[in-house]
Parts: structure tokens; sequence; C-alpha cells
């Protein structure tokens, strides 16, 4: 194996860690983080939602079996940096076909190993979530604290823009729906979502008339129920849960309105988990409150706080965030404590929320913090972890079956 060079991780406090380089060179930007998953690295690190962050794994030993095709939850990494304890550089793992170095270096992530990520999860956890960079070119310490203090940073900055589908995609058979030609962004442009002329098959109008139900019977397809996701940063994972149970899912890109939405008749809309500042995005807020009371919506992470921006409440950062797979949560009408997977640095303000017809589900039981809310009126629930990623490994599952009933519920 080749020398690694030396890289070092500062962040904006002043605080300045050396180690060992893999994966790109260069310097890479972002929110430092800590995720206390033992295993799933490849995961985390192709979750669209940590973009603009640079994650730091608390489990000692990364890389040890390798990355292959299938373990993502999207088409690439999405971290602007990696920190580990110690990089295996040769993994062993009938699966693995590649090594996490050559994977990063692929995408042009920086890796930094051989630092304390004990010292550094501590210092994160007391005095919070820290803009920081990861260098392999500069490595004094005062110039590099000063360029992560001039970093951006997340707070109000609309990263979803950067993840989301810039065209449609069906996940699984919705070539039978017409759309809409193109959707309108809040600053007026248009983005395509890839409808070429005469490529959906024509409706009838009185199918069309009657909506999703109409048109589905009039194919032949009553137990088929079609899904919106719109596209915040979705996680592959989540549209197999939906697959899994008779649904077609649409993948729709963050942008859209509430009018491209119901131009689809569908008979549920999904608000994906993503990343950053919920309040950095208010065209998507926009068109969950238009959607509200229209027809049956589900959110998940950056979905719920969206949600819980639409219903008129309000979000705050959290001090460090919660990321791994093992933060217990109570569900508050079953007293099941439920093992869930968790990546987020935002949390809704229950408090704000006084006087809407919204009633919490679920609490973190680590800060009592809100993870999962209702509408008591119109047909909406979230919840802030997620679901679709196995943590438990099934513990919170049947909130894709709730979802499905409340379709089917009409």
């Amino acid at each position: 194996m080749n020398e690694q060079k030396t890289a070092m991780l500062a962040l904006e406090d002043g605080t300045a860690f050396v180690g060992r380089a893999f994966g790109a060179e260069g310097e890479g930007f972002g929110e430092v983080v800590f995720n206390t998953s033992m295993m799933g690295y490849q995961e985390i690190l192709t979750d669209p939602s940590y973009k603009g962050q640079i994650v730091t794994m608390t489990y000692p030993l990364i890389g040890n079996y390798g990355v292959n095709h299938e373990d993502v939850e999207s088409e690439r990494p999405h971290v602007d940096g990696f920190v580990v304890r110690e990089y295996s550089p040769r993994p062993s793992n009938w699966r693995s076909e590649g090594n996490l170095s050559e994977y990063l270096k692929q995408y042009g992530i920086i890796g930094i190993e051989g630092l304390d990520t004990r010292a550094l999860t501590r210092h994160l956890r007391t005095y919070g979530a820290k803009k920081g960079v990861i260098s392999t070119e500069d490595l004094d310490a005062d110039t590099l604290v000063e360029k992560a203090k001039a970093s951006p940073g997340l707070i109000g900055r609309d990263l979803v823009r950067e993840v989301t589908t810039r065209q449609r995609y069906a996940w699984s058979g919705w070539a039978s729906i017409p759309a809409p030609r193109h959707s309108h962004a809040d600053d007026g442009t248009q983005l395509s979502l890839g409808i070429e002329a005469g490529e959906a098959q024509a409706v009838p109008r009185e199918a069309r008339r009657r909506g999703a139900a109409g048109a589905r019977q009039m194919r032949g397809l009553v137990d088929t129920l079609k899904v919106i996701a719109l596209d915040c940063g979705v996680k592959q994972n989540i549209m197999r849960e939906l697959t899994k149970r008779g649904c077609e899912v649409l993948v729709l890109p963050a942008n859209c309105t509430a009018e491209d939405v119901l131009g689809y008749h569908p008979d549920g809309v999904f608000l994906s988990n993503g990343p950053g500042d919920p309040e950095g995005v208010p065209y998507v807020i926009e068109t969950a409150r238009r959607l509200l009371g229209k027809l049956p919506i589900f959110g998940i992470c950056l979905g719920h706080q969206i949600l819980g921006l639409a219903y008129g409440g309000r979000t705050y950062k959290l001090k460090f965030g919660h990321r791994g797979g093992n933060q217990p949560v109570k569900n508050l009408d079953t007293g099941i404590i439920e093992i869930t997977a968790q990546n987020h640095g935002f949390a809704v303000d229950m408090e704000s929320l006084k006087g809407q017809p919204v009633r919490l589900t679920h609490i973190n039981l680590n800060d009592d913090t809100n993870e999962g809310m209702e509408h008591t009126q119109l047909r909406a629930f979230s919840v802030q972890y997620h679901p679709e990623a196995s943590p438990g490994p099934h513990d919170a599952r049947y909130l894709f079956d709730k979802f499905i009933g409340m379709m089917r519920s009409g």
C-alpha cells in the first residue's frame, strides 16, 4: 500500500486534529457531525440527507467489509467528508466489490483516519456540531480554522436543490398515468419532468374526471395504489417498502407544485427525507400546505419537518442532532419503545403548534424531542426517524402499513 498523506480536520471553534488521508485529495467543507452506527457506512455515505456534512463514525473500524453496488441509498455518496478512527484498506467479505478508499476517490470525497474520534465526538456533544474542513493540501491549523469559519454552514441553506432528481421517474410501473409536461420552480424557471409527447397512454376523459380511483378502475388496476414521492433526497429503501405493499411510486423533483402533483391523481403523497434546514425550502413547504386535506400524506425526517412548518409551526436546530441506528423512541399511542435509525439536525417545536389540530405521537427518550405527529382532522402524519432503515430490525415498519391503510380508506 502506498504511504498515506497527512490530512487535517479543523473546526470553526479553533479545534484541529491531524490524521492520515484516504479517498480523494484536496479540501472538503461541511458541518462536522457524528454517527453512532456500528455498520452500514455505505448506506450512510449514500444517504442524500448528509449533503453538506462531514460525518464522523464513532465505531472505530470502518471499511472492513468493503463496498458493493447493492448497499446504496442513492446513485452516489453525498457526504462532504468522512472521518474514521481506523480505515481498513483490505476488505474481507464475500459481497465486497472494492475498498472504501477507492470508492470515495471515485466521487471526490476526502477521508481522514488515525485521529481520536472519541475526543472529537465528545467535543461535538459538549459544544455542538461545528462547521469544519478536511484538507490534504493546507496543513496550517490557523488558516484552516478561518476557512471553516467562512464556509456556508446549514442554516437557511437550500441543499435539497443539490440532491433532488432533475426529472420525474417511475420506481415501478407508472407509464399509464398521464403527467404534466413541466414544473415551475419558485424562482420561475422550468424543470423538466421528462414527459415526451405521446409517452403516456391516454386516459379517457371520464376517468380523469373521476380521479385516480376512476382511472384505475377503467384499467382493472383497482388494487394498485399510486404514490407521488416528492424527492428532497429520498432513500431507495423507502420506495422498496412502498412497492412491497403494492404501490406504484412516481418520484418528482422537490420543486413540483401542488397542481403538478394533483395532476397525476395519486392516492397519496410521500414527503421524503433530505438534507439541511427545512426552512431553507419554502417551495416544498408551500406545496405541502396546498396538498393538505386533498389526499393522504406521509412524511419522513425532512418531510416530517416540512409538514410541521406547513401546519404553521416552527423548527429549531438541535445541538448535535440524532444520527445512528440505536435511537430509542416511544410510541405514545401504544407505549412501545422502538429502536430507530435517525439522521437529522433539526426538530419540530410542538409548542409552536399549540392551538393547531396536531397531536404528538412519538418522542425521543434521550431528549424528549418530537419524533412523530399526526393531524387530527386531515389525513397526514409523519415521523422524524427512518422506519425503512431496519434498526430494530422491523420495529417501525408498521408506519408504511398505516399509510397504505389511510390511502385505501379513501
